[in-house]
């Protein structure tokens, strides 16, 4: 079995409504060259396996700090983990009774990872659904991401990859192919701004979603395009940055009138805090409210009057609770990007 032929997997979420048309399987990998200071799933960012202590489960037996074979477990008052000794092995997980230790990652065979989601098949053919490769980033581990479309591609399964754009052309002539929709993450259009949210330049983001859309004039494949922005309070969420990606989008339906089929504005939410606890890392955006309704309404509206095609414009997330008010929630969408 080659490298290619396997890869890390952090997590496969059925039952998917957030990532693509119809009931979908999300499989997401390990691994991002992006740091973003919003990341929902900030357990995806490092490709390597990682070890989580889960405080509720655990019953204090210590089993795990006997077995890891690298002393990189210590208890008082709790499990805590030395990250700079912690190999990822796993082998805490497998010995802990109470399911406190729990691994972030897991190696597949491609041919294995299939087999595993064609179990769902029957859901994709009755909703129009199928199976899409997310993250961390799906292009991270392209070679083993093109094994499993392929695959899949042949059972007759839709495809999606939700991409944040960050990867060499050669990746994208490599996976094209066999995607039926790229989600495609438009977060930020000031260089700068997006240099400091997310610790890269947005150049390359920029040149690839225009080499996507002359791609598809001359391919059968991808079908279409949704950009997805995350509208991150003192963030991504202002009006200028809003009119900005408006105006981008208007420019890349110049090149493939059809292929952007819609323009998911996606807001903040905060449920990944305790994520970043049991990874013992601080998150910046930790107290930082949700978007209000009325907010939230405005951005779209924005979008709306400034996009060539409003009908594309559409949005998701919860909004804020105000006194004495329902709550009120559409789908979430994991905002890894």
């Amino acid at each position: 079995m080659t490298i290619d032929s396997t890869g890390i997997v952090l997590e496969i979420q059925r039952m998917s409504t957030e990532d693509g048309p119809g009931i979908r399987t999300t499989v997401f990998m390990k691994g991002c060259p992006l740091k973003c200071v919003w990341c929902h799933n900030p357990e995806s960012i490092n490709p390597k396996p990682q070890v989580q202590w889960i405080g509720a489960r655990c019953i204090g037996c210590k089993t795990c700090v006997q077995a890891c074979p690298n002393g990189a477990l210590t208890f008082d008052d709790g499990i805590h983990i030395n990250r700079t000794v912690c190999k990822g092995c796993g082998r805490c997980t497998e010995v802990c009774p109470s399911t406190a230790m729990e691994l972030l990652g897991k190696q597949w065979s491609a041919d294995a990872l299939v087999q595993e989601l064609l179990k769902d098949n029957a859901y994709f053919g009755t909703s129009g659904g199928g199976v899409t490769i997310s993250g961390g980033e799906s292009t991270f581990q392209a070679h083993f991401a093109k094994k499993v479309l392929v695959e899949l591609k042949h059972h007759g399964i839709h495809t999606a990859i939700d991409t944040c754009g960050i990867c060499n052309q050669h990746t994208l002539d490599m996976l094209l192919p066999h995607v039926d929709l790229v989600l495609y993450d438009l977060k930020e259009m000031d260089p700068l701004k997006h240099q400091q949210f997310t610790g890269k330049s947005n150049y390359r983001v920029l040149n690839n979603i225009k080499y996507i859309l002359s791609f598809m004039k001359e391919h059968l494949f991808p079908r279409e395009v949704w950009i997805r922005t995350p509208l991150i309070p003192g963030k991504t969420a202002r009006d200028e940055n809003i009119v900005a990606i408006a105006h981008e989008i208007n420019n890349l339906l110049s090149i493939n009138p059809k292929a952007i089929t819609r323009w998911d504005l996606c807001a903040f939410n905060n449920l990944c805090k305790d994520k970043y606890t049991r990874l013992g890392l601080e998150w910046e955006l930790a107290h930082t409210p949700l978007l209000t309704k009325e907010e939230l309404s405005h951005f779209e509206a924005l979008a709306k009057q400034h996009c060539n095609n409003p009908a594309i414009v559409k949005t998701s997330g919860s909004t804020r609770i105000e006194d004495d008010e329902a709550p009120v929630t559409k789908p979430k969408k994991k905002l890894g990007c």
